[in-house]
């Protein structure tokens, strides 16, 4: 558990009282980013992240010129996979592509088991390097893996999709193979974010992006298996778990019953209203986002109001500031380092007791 002197993120994560609410971005390192876009080239990330200096110096970059309250490893959710020679591409601007997508039973013997020190050296080294370096300034690194349904949709598909008819296919048609794909994809994302940990990674964050696409029905019966499996995995490690996906406020509470730590929200629901369902259900997690990501193309004047409306939802205690999805390419960094600057300067005892006033 974090101490009084722990960074904001970690307590807030633990949902306990810190100065100011923290706050960072996800997709905080990337285009929108000169110094990324200088660093970056062309090619894929695969082949980028396989440069520990550079994955590590793209991490450090947002923190350096925001200030946020943690940073999050540059790499992908693909990695693993990838790792372990499945057959993953990611070309810049189209996302993951497998030529050889799963399409039977035979395809699971082609999901071996991650050996961190020979398949992923590249991964821990980055860690280890930007740990060392948030050290002294006490800044926490998030790790990351991807949630297993939504890599086993790209492995089914063969890349992005908008209905995902071969991915819920193979659910329905073949349940039992298809819970062992997410067992064994459950597992490889354990393995890799015990790495990440173990290399010095504070915290870990699950990106579940296309869960939503799922019914309730659906999400519990095929999903949450494998999803409560990962979290529980990772309990030992005595870390906050976090967990997102996209357009999933419809499975909040079988989300928060997984065993996750912190569920970041994305901006189609109120933060204060998926605080009140959680604890009309007595579950406690801290909440994480969810300012709409266009806010930040708008004049700063919009861009303040909106902030302030959504730390005033967040209500202070338990909550972690952040966009309810990635920074969007077009985004100037000033509005994001304004946006910094405003989180920090709310005290967040004026948000406690504004809660309490409402009350």
């Amino acid at each position: 558990m974090p101490t009084e002197e722990a960074p904001a993120f970690l307590l807030a994560s633990a949902h306990r009282r810190t100065s100011h609410v923290p706050v960072w971005f996800m997709r905080q390192a990337g285009r929108s980013l000169p110094e990324y876009r200088k660093l970056r080239g062309k090619g894929s990330i695969l082949d980028v992240i396989r440069s520990p200096e550079i994955a590590a110096e793209m991490t450090l970059q947002p923190v350096r010129r925001y200030g946020v309250d943690a940073a999050i490893l540059y790499s992908d959710i693909m990695v693993p996979p990838a790792a372990i020679g499945y057959g993953v591409e990611v070309t810049q601007g189209h996302g993951p592509y497998v030529p050889l997508p799963f399409r039977s039973p035979a395809d699971l013997g082609r999901l071996r088991a991650l050996e961190p020190e020979v398949d992923i050296p590249f991964v821990i080294e980055a860690v280890k390097h930007v740990a060392g370096e948030l050290r002294h300034i006490g800044v926490p690194l998030i790790g990351f893996a991807g949630g297993p349904f939504t890599v086993a949709s790209y492995l089914i598909e063969g890349g992005s999709s908008r209905d995902y008819t071969r991915t819920k296919s193979l659910m329905r048609s073949d349940p039992t193979v298809f819970a062992e794909l997410l067992s064994r994809l459950g597992t490889l994302a354990l393995d890799f974010l015990k790495a990440q940990v173990s290399a010095g990674a504070g915290a870990v964050q699950i990106f579940d992006s296309w869960a939503g696409i799922l019914s309730t029905g659906e999400y519990k019966n095929h999903v949450l298996p494998s999803l409560t499996a990962l979290m529980d995995g990772l309990a030992s490690l005595r870390v906050p778990r976090i967990y997102f996906a996209v357009s999933a406020s419809h499975l909040l509470d079988l989300v928060a019953s997984s065993g996750c730590d912190v569920i970041s929200i994305d901006w189609r629901m109120s933060l204060s209203a998926a605080r009140k369902q959680l604890e009309s259900r007595d579950m406690h997690q801290a909440l994480q986002g969810n300012l709409d990501p266009t806010c930040c193309l708008a004049p700063w004047e919009v861009l303040e109001k909106e902030a302030i409306a959504t730390l005033e939802e967040g209500q202070g205690i338990g909550h972690i500031f952040n966009l309810g999805h990635g920074v969007l390419p077009d985004t100037d960094p000033a509005m994001l380092e304004r946006l910094v600057e405003l989180i920090h300067s709310v005290p967040l005892d004026t948000l406690v007791d504004r809660t309490s006033d409402d009350q």
